[in-house]
């Protein structure tokens, strides 16, 4: 440990350290814009961002409004899926020719969540059911049903080529671990003007919101 600087962290590579930092910025752009009134919010638990570290990272609390968290988070979340993409088409054949077949088979059809903002990519795209109000249709329903039929099952892997899918899936996953933990590091000196931005666009909404909220329960005179 360095006296003056105190504990020494991993070196970030300077790629990741632009790429986190394009990714506040345009997050810092786009935080003027929000307001309660513009997002509905869920009942569901977001997986992407419940116990996320990056948000622990970037000093986003609870107390944060779900789409402020989660825009933040999905830029960061591109950023490591670009990486593990390249590494992927790189480093790991097998994978990527799987991953690559995939798509080619799959192709077509309605992806609702394709060419959306970060801000609302991993959201749930269809609204909450409502007792006695059935939908005609949903965002899931219509992309399961324009899915193609694939004309022929796609041809079965060999044993050798299982293992080796297995073994590059495994490196992906460490990929993948490893530039979200220096993401995360990289995230952390941006923490100051994270937290100053939130002061200043969201929290004085939140707290209009509460003051109408106690102005309507107040019992009249």
């Amino acid at each position: 440990m360095n006296e003056a600087t105190g504990p020494e962290r991993p070196q970030v590579p300077d790629v990741i350290q632009d790429r986190v930092s394009v990714g506040v910025d345009s997050w810092l752009r786009w935080l003027p814009t929000w307001s309660p009134g513009t997002h509905r919010g869920r009942s569901r638990m977001c997986r992407r961002c419940t116990g996320s570290p990056i948000l622990a990272a970037a000093g986003l609390d609870a107390d944060v409004p779900h789409q402020v968290a989660h825009a933040l988070n999905s830029r960061m979340q591109r950023i490591i899926d670009r990486v593990v993409d390249d590494f992927t088409e790189v480093e790991l054949p097998t994978l990527q020719a799987e991953l690559t077949g995939d798509q080619m088979w799959n192709a077509g059809g309605f992806d609702p969540g394709e060419g959306l903002e970060p801000e609302y990519d991993g959201v749930d795209f269809d609204p909450e059911p409502e007792d006695g109000q059935p939908m005609l249709f949903t965002m899931a329903e219509l992309a399961e049903q324009s899915k193609p039929e694939p004309v022929l099952p796609r041809p079965p892997l060999s044993a050798e080529e299982k293992r080796r899918l297995h073994m590059e899936i495994d490196r992906a996953d460490r990929c993948a671990q490893d530039t979200g933990q220096r993401v995360c590091f990289a995230l952390a000196g941006h923490r100051p003007r994270i937290q100053a931005a939130v002061q200043r666009f969201v929290e004085p909404q939140i707290q209009a919101l509460l003051d109408d909220l106690t102005k309507q329960l107040l019992a009249p005179e």
